[in-house]
């Protein structure tokens, strides 16, 4: 059960105070199971993103050269703070973003694992000592903080897409200004609140919910001290922010949108590929960027494949994200409920069959439930759009070839998902496959050890593993004898 939710301050980090916003206005964040109003949260407006700006300059250069070890401590703190606090932050999730609390105490653990695992990391940056081949000099490599970076994060994973950027960066040395999804800023302050908790000086993170991002952001980003930005969110909106970031040559690291393929060979074991498949559908009731939407499936496990997916779709229990029994909670909002549902009657409208579901539920909250089509032609637009719903669209195919035709068809690379008993077989098509992450014979790719991106427009940069620090800093370079 969860316990008892100690409301985030919704006010504006700036500095060390928590602030009203400069014209004093405020926006609601809605719970997208019932509708109602969960707060009313400062809205920054760009002269708080001035003053934010201000804050992060003044602590740069004592937290740039603060020792590893000591920005290691704070983020393992931090980090055994948020497993302490896993109930608490689960809860909050699951109220702001809707999710199952089963998914949310995922999620909290997840979160929770890249600050330690930047913690490890931030003491093991070295920089590199050679001889130049033509023996002339030596070559001293050293990486310092980028400087102050602008973070952007997303509504539906609220506290590991914060803690995903914010572990680097803090990590690397930088000092950051988080601006968190209008949807769920509340998670995002109580991240921030522990960090304090956890001995973050301050300036070193800013944090600016609003609902005019937009306006905020590209003031941010026209300050000739910001260098880098990281954002994760749609690929329509990383094309605007890299061209706004071209006129200060920033560096950027851009996690995007996905269309994953999920291929089940005539050699799968099937009862394994659709435990697979209801992860990587399922998870978060299909609103990643990792979620699979186009399920490609060897013609002679189709019919079986359909009819075991559809049996454990059937039985997903869709209900407010915050009782404990459901398994599968609301859309973050009606927008998206319109979208996903447009998405399902474009495709039946061009042939598709739907199996179960189809329609949103007529209750209240943004409720659409698990939803399976078949015989999905080629020109439906669910097979084109980034789903971010509980909906699977199958498709039959007869060699390897044709299925990673299909599977690569797609302005995306984020992930793709390939089941199948025979590893040769299996590697070989990996290598085919035009995606920055493979699951092979997994429904999850997502690891805070790994480097986690696409290629394709799903993104440029990695964020994960060592090379998610190595965004945060650059690399200088002294060439000496001796």
């Amino acid at each position: 059960m969860t316990t008892s939710i100690d409301a985030p301050p919704a006010r504006l980090l700036i500095g060390s105070e928590w602030v009203d916003s400069t014209d004093g206005n405020t926006f609601a964040v809605y719970n997208p199971s019932n509708e109602e109003v969960l707060a009313e949260v400062a809205d920054a407006s760009e002269t708080d993103a001035v003053e934010a700006l201000v804050a992060a300059k003044a602590a740069a250069a004592a937290w740039s050269t603060t020792p590893a070890r000591i920005r290691s401590d704070i983020l393992l703190s931090a980090f055994h703070r948020i497993i302490e606090r896993r109930e608490e932050l689960a809860g909050l999730i699951s109220l702001e973003n809707g999710k199952s609390l089963k998914d949310a105490r995922a999620e909290v653990c997840y979160a929770a694992e890249y600050f330690r695992w930047y913690a490890e990391e931030a003491v093991r940056l070295r920089g590199e000592l050679f001889e130049n081949p033509t023996g002339t000099n030596r070559v001293l490599v050293s990486y310092e903080p980028v400087g102050i970076c602008v973070l952007v994060t997303p509504w539906n994973f609220p506290a590991a897409m914060a803690t995903r950027k914010i572990g680097p960066a803090l990590a690397a040395g930088c000092t950051a200004i988080l601006k968190p999804a209008a949807e769920t800023p509340l998670t995002a302050l109580k991240i921030a609140e522990i960090l304090l908790e956890a001995g973050l000086p301050p300036g070193v993170l800013n944090v600016l919910p609003t609902s005019n991002a937009g306006t905020v952001v590209n003031s941010l980003l026209e300050d000739d001290d910001v260098r880098l930005l990281s954002f994760t969110g749609s690929t329509e909106v990383g094309r605007m922010l890299l061209a706004r970031a071209s006129g200060k040559v920033l560096k950027t690291a851009m996690e995007l949108g996905g269309n994953a393929p999920f291929i089940v060979l005539d050699d799968a074991d099937l009862e394994e590929a659709v435990d697979g498949a209801m992860i990587a559908k399922m998870r978060n009731g299909g609103q990643a960027c990792t979620a699979a939407n186009r399920f490609y499936v060897h013609r002679s496990l189709h019919d079986r494949f359909v009819e075991s997916f559809v049996s454990r779709l059937r039985d997903v229990q869709v209900a407010d994200g915050f009782l404990e029994d459901t398994q599968c909670g609301p859309l973050i909002n009606s927008e998206a409920v319109t979208k996903v549902h447009g998405l399902v009657v474009d495709a039946i409208t061009h042939g598709a069959e739907c199996v179960l579901g189809g329609a949103p539920l007529d209750r209240k909250g943004h409720f659409y439930p698990p939803t399976l089509l078949v015989n999905v032609p080629e020109n439906a637009d669910i097979l084109k759009e980034e789903v971010f719903g509980p909906v699977v669209s199958i498709v039959a195919f007869d060699t390897d070839a044709e299925a990673v035709v299909a599977a690569n068809a797609t302005q995306y690379g984020l992930v793709s998902y390939l089941y199948t008993g025979n590893l040769e077989r299996g590697l070989r098509m990996c290598g085919e496959l035009e995606a920055g992450m493979i699951a092979l014979n997994r429904g999850l790719v997502s690891d805070p050890s790994a480097p986690f991106g696409g290629i394709k427009q799903s993104g440029l940069g990695r964020e994960g593993s060592r090379e998610g620090l190595l965004e945060y800093v650059e690399a200088k370079y002294v060439a000496t004898n001796w």
